[in-house]
């Protein structure tokens, strides 16, 4: 199994955790450690996680440690966070195909899944969003799993403090600049002040928005089905017979099968008022993509590939 290993107070934590647990079963743990490239003190961090895990296994614990530094920068007007992230996500499935893993864990907590909660809110988020972070997926070849969702962050803080861990501090985590920051810095300490229930309750929601977007997913299958034909075009004679909340659900599940991810609000909502089962149309999608009506079908135009 891999641990998502940046040398922090939750993924130390989880490494730990992990390597005992690893040691009793017989397994062997790969700790996977991005160097991002952005502050200068992700060198030093590097050093101590390769300190760290050459130690404990010193000490017998089944653990190596495998990293990766992200090369590039995000493009003029891209999100720093989204870029980093997506980078992170790709080095990561790349270091566990390399140490044999088919499991990785990630330390996110409670109080992070309440947080991504409010975030998805704030941006309008659908179920989907709503849904968070979920406790287990299948992607890229590897399951990846968050063993402590429902566990608070003052349960980390306790383990930390009786093994004697000594982990990182990042720096930007105090930059007001991101987003998530923000929230915590300056909303989560007045929300918590106000209700003390709120970490437990907004993870709660999120639970219950990913069994609500579980649903719509089966409901849009069963929707699309008769719908969409081998060249993935959709019907539009029977897409408009469904209710209007079904249209909706099954054009957004329809455009992200064929495009590979999420519909616009906005093409949603010209789709609903505007699609005729005859004639022939196009709406914009954003970034060269387009949704096209012919022959009383709807298709998935994707970008212009490069010329020559």
């Amino acid at each position: 199994m891999a641990v998502a290993f940046s040398g922090g107070r939750d993924s130390l934590a989880l490494l730990h955790a992990t390597c005992r647990a690893a040691q009793a079963l017989g397994l062997q743990v790969a700790a996977l450690h991005i160097h991002h490239g952005l502050l200068p003190e992700a060198d030093a961090w590097l050093l101590r996680a390769r300190r760290l895990c050459a130690r404990w296994r010193r000490q017998g614990w089944p653990v190596t440690l495998q990293w990766a530094r992200l090369s590039g920068q995000p493009a003029p007007g891209d999100s720093l966070e989204a870029w980093a992230r997506a980078g992170r996500h790709a080095a990561l499935v790349q270091l566990a195909q390399q140490a044999g893993a088919s499991l990785l864990l990630l330390a996110h907590h409670r109080r992070d899944q309440a947080e991504t909660f409010i975030l998805q809110a704030l941006r309008g988020g659908a179920p989907a969003g709503l849904s968070a972070m979920p406790r287990q997926i299948q992607r890229a070849g590897l399951v990846w799993a968050r063993p402590w969702l429902d566990q608070p962050r003052s349960a980390i803080e306790a383990y930390l403090h009786r093994y004697r861990l000594q982990p990182v501090d990042d720096p930007s985590n105090a930059d007001a600049r991101l987003a998530r920051n923000r929230l915590r810095l300056q909303v989560w300490p007045a929300l918590e002040a106000a209700f003390g229930h709120a970490e437990t309750s907004l993870a709660a929601a999120a639970q219950r928005a990913q069994e609500a977007r579980a649903a719509l997913d089966e409901l849009a299958a069963q929707d699309l089905a008769p719908l969409v034909g081998a060249d993935g075009r959709l019907a539009v004679a029977g897409w408009r017979n469904l209710s209007a909340a079904r249209q909706a659900n099954a054009v957004r599940a329809w455009w992200a099968a064929q495009a590979g991810h999420s519909a616009p609000q906005a093409l949603v909502v010209r789709l609903l008022h505007e699609v005729r089962p005859k004639g022939v149309a196009r709406w914009p999608a954003g970034g060269g993509w387009q949704c096209a009506l012919a022959g009383g079908c709807l298709r998935v135009v994707g970008p212009p590939g490069p010329a020559g």
